[in-house]
């Protein structure tokens, strides 16, 4: 069992936390990289113990851990410690001939105390590559692993202190009871990975916060197969996709949907990959993983007990040992079981829908997926689906991986989630966006119009501020403004040369201009 917070030091962390935020450490951007620099070497120094600690807990090789985890969190550290000093720097507002002088400008500032609660599937990656944007944007950050990936809990636990300045960086370690607590206490942003269920529960504490909230809550992920497809490329690619993690993937692929006679074509195909990538039996192998707990796995073969599809691969299960076999089934009905919510495991279903039109349809029909994949080489089928669909991600021709490609946002969309992360996008979702300006005495020459009392009917201020719009197709020209606007701005030189402090505006305002 993985060691829990206790309940009654969860309120003065909170505090601690809160306190380490308004100290203003983290305004510091060199403190930022340093704390930064500090995560990728947590993760980098004790690769070997997260290997052995994800082998222990989910049975993944060591390889799949580094490849497919550690080094994409290691990577989102990096990306973050190089981009901070230019994503913080303030921002002059886009260029405005109406508002220039006033120097708008926009301030990026961490939301303050942020709470990060992960997942048990990627209990690296989807928990510490999100707090490596808010440490980024300046903000505290109380971090909440799941409970369930034990050992890889206490080895986070035993670490952080050593890494990370406990000041404004804690975890609170727990299960339900830990975790009602947290949510009773306020914070300035939540970001929340798992399930649909558990979801609304910390959308519905944090709305009696009034506090800002992302979700990252999967889905029922399709997939749909163009019989013209690179069919080897394509089994190969979906069978990697369904079965890492043992499925256990919240983009994973979670349905197929292709023609009925094209599924032998596709079952010999993924038969042919799954030979390959696990030779023999594969709960022998140490390339596939295991179910996270007894009660995920015995839902699992609840499932396959209970389709009225056909299986033809797999099928298997040991509850106890907490494996299930990588399990193909064709011709599942749409109302089938496995058909209700997201698998979450290695168990792939096969609808078949006659045309593309009617795949659109049937995708259209249930919550929006938090991926949406399609495997053709065709530009006309793909865009059918994607133009005519909704999804958190649409991608071609692959699996899984857009969720490490650099510059791309992770995230969903309705059911599926909101919010996005990864890189800079994880930094804008932890920052608050200010804004700033600076309008000097002078410009009231110009923009005193606004003040009462009024003495015409129209006021000259808004026709000099209301943009100018096109003519609309049954003609008539636009009204030109710019004699009176130029009156106005001589006045207004003439008027600021006057005073140094007008000379001074003035010459901040050309370099604002660029002259």
């Amino acid at each position: 069992m993985s060691k829990y917070t206790p309940i009654d030091e969860i309120p003065q962390i909170h505090a601690d936390l809160r306190a380490g935020f308004r100290s203003g450490k983290a305004r510091s951007i060199a403190y930022r990289k340093q704390q930064l620099l500090q995560l990728a070497h947590l993760l980098k120094d004790n690769i070997d113990r997260f290997k052995d600690a994800l082998q222990a807990d989910l049975g993944r090789h060591p390889s799949e851990s580094e490849s497919a985890e550690l080094a994409p969190t290691i990577s989102e550290a990096m990306v973050c410690y190089h981009g901070v000093k230019k994503w913080a720097a303030t921002e002059r507002a886009a260029f405005s001939f109406n508002y220039a002088a006033m120097s708008p400008a926009i301030r990026k500032e961490p939301k303050g105390l942020v709470l990060i609660i992960g997942p048990f599937n990627y209990p690296i990656l989807n928990l510490l590559a999100p707090f490596a944007g808010a440490i980024a944007a300046g903000n505290a950050c109380m971090v909440k692993p799941s409970e369930l990936p034990v050992q890889t809990c206490n080895l986070l636990i035993e670490l952080f202190p050593k890494y990370l300045d406990q000041d404004l960086y804690r975890i609170v370690n727990g299960g339900v009871h830990e975790t009602t607590k947290i949510l009773e206490l306020p914070f300035d942003h939540i970001l929340y990975t798992g399930s649909h269920r558990v979801g609304r529960i910390v959308a519905t504490a944090a709305a009696k916060h009034l506090c800002p909230v992302s979700l990252e809550l999967g889905g029922k992920s399709p997939v749909v197969v163009d019989p013209k497809c690179d069919l080897k490329t394509m089994a190969k690619r979906l069978m990697w996709g369904k079965f890492s993690n043992a499925g256990q993937t919240c983009v994973a692929p979670d349905y197929v949907l292709c023609p009925e006679a094209f599924q032998d074509k596709l079952i010999e195909a993924s038969k042919e990959v799954l030979n390959t990538f696990y030779p023999g039996d594969p709960q022998q192998d140490a390339s596939f993983g295991r179910i996270i707990t007894e009660q995920h796995a015995e839902r699992l073969k609840g499932l396959i007990d209970a389709t009225r599809g056909t299986v033809v691969v797999g099928g298997q299960t040991d509850v106890a040992g907490k494996y299930v076999a990588p399990t193909i089934i064709r011709d599942v009905p749409p109302d089938d079981a496995l058909m209700e919510a997201e698998i979450f495991g290695p168990i792939l279903p096969i609808v078949p829908t006659e045309t593309v039109e009617e795949a659109v349809a049937f995708i259209n029909s249930r919550e929006h997926p938090l991926a949406l994949y399609v495997f053709s080489p065709c530009p006309s089928f793909k865009a059918k689906v994607f133009d005519n669909t909704q999804s958190g991600s649409a991608i071609a021709n692959e699996c899984n991986l857009h969720v490490v490609v650099d510059g791309l946002p992770f995230g969903g969309t309705g059911a599926s989630g909101s919010g996005h992360y990864t890189g800079k996008f994880s930094f804008d979702m932890f920052t608050h966006l200010r804004s700033t300006m600076d309008n000097p005495s002078w410009v009231d020459v110009i923009t005193g119009l606004r003040y009462p009392p009024y003495k015409s009917r129209n006021s000259p201020l808004a026709a000099l501020t209301t943009p100018r719009l096109p003519a609309l197709p049954r003609g008539g020209a636009s009204p030109k403004r710019w004699g009176l606007w130029l009156a106005l701005l001589f006045a207004g030189v003439a008027a600021a040369l006057l005073t140094k402090a007008g000379r001074n505006a003035l010459t901040q305002l050309s370099l604002q201009l660029g002259y």
